[in-house]
């Protein structure tokens, strides 16, 4: 009988207790937009690669579907791109972040077919407002955001830039003024590290002899895709990326680069020149590279 009652207790008693359930992970996803970017990299090494990844524009790169975005065209990095999935602040006193998103001093306003550059929260240091239909920016769209380190207006049909727009952005490094109308160059702010005027229509009389040569911490200037008929004049010892690629360059001195007065002068910091799609044979002007360390990219016969 105490077998029986055992066994009886065993059958009841086992049914009852069941597993404990296996231990679940939530898995993060983030949207990619530009996979092959990081904001994280080396200022010395890295950012040569980074920029032309981040600013060089080749036709018909940009696109609406960022997905499809070469990495030759992005102005935005990844490290900003994660956080567009993130709702925008409800703040009734910023109307703009009620059509933007706005993140800790970031303002995504991409694709929203706005016209006009919108009123920014004045802590604002990261603006990105590709591919809208902006025509004009006025001197009084930045005169209160003197916080601005970076503007992507890529994608826009912009044609003319009021004069003194960008005259109080002291802090301002990175200005990407791709694939629009422009025919010719605004007064730049004095501590831009990266200038991108690729895929406008500026000529050479749109870009003053001294546009450049007080911008002595300017590493990547690109001017692809354009109608220059000559270099511009006076640039920077700073300058490390250079690209005149596909405009109407036929005439270049010896003293564009280098100084035909010192035989000496060697310009250690520049490391490419793109002078691809012109109609200039580089050959015809070897004394103009001999203070470089290595020749530009282009026609040579």
């Amino acid at each position: 009988m105490e077998t029986l009652q055992a066994t009886f207790f065993l059958f009841v008693f086992v049914p009852l207790v069941n597993p404990a359930p296996p231990l679940q992970q939530e898995s993060l996803r983030f949207s990619e937009y530009d996979t092959d970017i990081s904001y994280e990299y080396d200022t010395d090494v890295s950012m040569g690669s980074l920029t032309r990844q981040d600013y060089e524009m080749q036709p018909k790169d940009i696109r609406k579907d960022r997905r499809n975005v070469s990495p030759d065209t992005s102005l935005m990095l990844q490290s900003d791109e994660i956080q567009l999935d993130v709702p925008p602040t409800k703040d009734t006193n910023l109307p703009t972040c009620l059509l933007c998103v706005c993140l800790s001093g970031s303002v995504y306003c991409e694709e929203i077919d706005i016209e006009a550059v919108p009123p920014l929260p004045k802590e604002t240091a990261y603006l990105y407002a590709r591919f809208n239909k902006i025509k004009r920016i006025a001197a009084s769209d930045f005169a209160d955001i003197t916080t601005l380190r970076r503007i992507d207006f890529s994608g826009n049909r912009i044609e003319e830039i009021e004069d003194g727009a960008f005259s109080k952005l002291l802090l301002l490094e990175e200005l990407s003024l791709a694939e629009n109308r422009l025919v010719k160059l605004p007064v730049l702010p004095p501590k831009l590290t990266t200038f991108n005027a690729n895929q406008n229509r500026i000529k050479s009389r749109g870009i003053k002899a001294n546009a450049f040569k007080k911008l002595t911490n300017l590493a990547y200037l690109y001017l692809g895709h354009n109608a220059l008929e000559s270099v511009p004049l006076n640039l920077p010892e700073s300058l490390r990326i250079l690209h005149l690629q596909y405009n109407n360059i036929t005439t270049i001195t010896d003293d564009t680069f280098c100084k035909s007065n010192n035989t000496r002068y060697i310009r250690t910091r520049m490391d490419e020149i793109r002078m691809e799609g012109n109609p200039i044979v580089l050959a015809k002007h070897v004394n103009a590279f001999s203070c470089l360390r290595m020749l530009p990219v282009g026609t040579y016969y």
